[in-house]
């Protein structure tokens, strides 16, 4: 069988949050983008479901919003925390301008879905699914392009620009020899799912205490869960079995006791390995990294995807206008590192210390059970002024990105 041949303007690697929004950008600005997705269909547990305040204006800016709200969705308008007992809101998001003062958490399928459909209406933006990049194409020290296996054989997509958006196990990236900084996380996350309780208490985003921490993201009809444990600890975790890993997850969330039981194997529970890196260049002649693939984000606030779109969105802005005329330069690419490194570079800090000092096993016992009286006089003076910038901070990031007018359907 000869190998099939597809040549295209922008060939994106991975179909998750950063890689479709930014096909579909570029393809309603009238740049042909090929999507490559290797999984065949966008149906994966255990994805990351928040969308953010900034995500959630660029539905707006799109017209897509009363499609979006159509989808089942709840929303976080508070972040609370259970500190060893001790109820605290660090984050309300009321705080924020503007109509968008909300998480929505909604299931990433049913995302990708929206904008996948919403780019199929356009003649330009072709997504193929079941295709895995397996490595880059050169011209010369020029990337030009992406070879790909699909169902139907291999394949060679010739582009000007090849875009990794292939997650933080990039395939691409590591055809590249790019390698990035690993700043190093103590602790890996244990997910899974738990019915909702009979009497449910207030939206609470973790409680920790001085053991565990437990993650208790409310959903529709059920808590999406995590455990935080030292990394490494899953196959000991396991050894110990599940009567115990449940008996954990009372000890720190005694509301769970009445759900608890739903968990039955080792099956319904995922190991999620915590990472933080970036790259120190995020791109190559004829080549941009975006998203996980440029830089992992801890789960921490849940910012991740948030990071991701707004990579896409920066790209596109910078890049539609060299697309169009069929080549982007070095220094373009450059341009969109520039732009996106700095918001990262302050984020990933943050993370790193929320993880040293609280987000860990055993990272509430900095407070009493119950607080001591000056822990309460401290809290109260501190987390007023502590909302002011967390919203913001949690719910835009530092460099919230828009739609250019160059961005505009052609």
């Amino acid at each position: 069988m000869s190998m099939r041949k597809l040549t295209t303007t922008c060939c994106i690697a991975g179909g998750g949050p950063a890689g479709i929004m930014l096909g579909f950008l570029l393809a309603r600005a009238g740049v042909d983008t090929v999507v490559l997705e290797k999984h065949a269909d966008f149906f994966r547990d255990f994805r990351g479901d928040t969308i953010h305040p900034t995500t959630i204006d660029l539905i707006d800016q799109l017209g897509l919003r009363e499609k979006f709200d159509a989808i089942r969705q709840s929303h976080i308008h508070t972040l609370d925390v259970v500190v060893n007992g001790n109820r605290l809101t660090p984050v309300n998001f009321s705080k924020l301008r503007g109509r968008n003062d909300y998480i929505a958490l909604m299931p990433q399928w049913d995302f990708l879905s929206l904008l996948a459909e919403e780019g199929a209406t356009y003649p330009n933006f072709h997504l193929m699914m079941g295709a895995t990049a397996t490595g880059l194409l050169h011209k010369g020290e020029r990337v030009s392009g992406i070879a790909a296996a699909t169902q139907d054989g291999d394949i060679e997509i010739e582009a000007a620009l090849t875009v990794a958006a292939d997650g933080r196990d990039s395939a691409l990236r590591d055809a590249a020899g790019l390698v990035p900084t690993d700043y190093g996380v103590a602790i890996d996350v244990l997910w899974f799912r738990l019915p909702r309780t009979k009497v449910d208490p207030p939206d609470t985003l973790a409680y920790l205490d001085t053991e565990s921490m437990i993650i208790t993201i409310p959903r529709e009809g059920y808590y999406q869960s995590g455990l935080l444990i030292p990394k490494g600890d899953f196959a000991k975790i396991q050894d110990d079995g599940i009567p115990a890993f449940r008996a954990r997850i009372v000890r720190v969330a005694p509301f769970l006791a009445e759900v608890v039981e739903s968990i039955t194997g080792w099956d319904q529970v995922k190991l999620l390995t915590v990472q933080v890196n970036r790259l120190s260049q995020w791109w190559q002649d004829g080549l941009l990294c975006i998203g996980d693939a440029a830089h992992a984000m801890s789960p921490a606030f849940g910012v991740g995807i948030n990071y991701a779109i707004q990579d896409a969105v920066a790209a596109a802005n910078l890049l539609v206008d060299d697309l169009r005329a069929g080549s982007v330069s070095t220094d373009e690419l450059a341009r969109v590192q520039k732009r996106r490194l700095p918001p990262v570079a302050r984020m990933q800090p943050i993370q790193l210390r929320l993880h040293d000092v609280v987000a860990k096993p055993g990272g509430g016992g900095f407070l009493a059970n119950p607080m001591t009286w000056w822990q309460r006089s401290i809290a109260a003076i501190a987390l007023p002024i502590l909302r002011l910038f967390t919203a913001r901070i949690v719910g835009r990031g530092f460099r919230p990105e828009v739609l250019e007018k160059q961005l505009n359907p052609r």
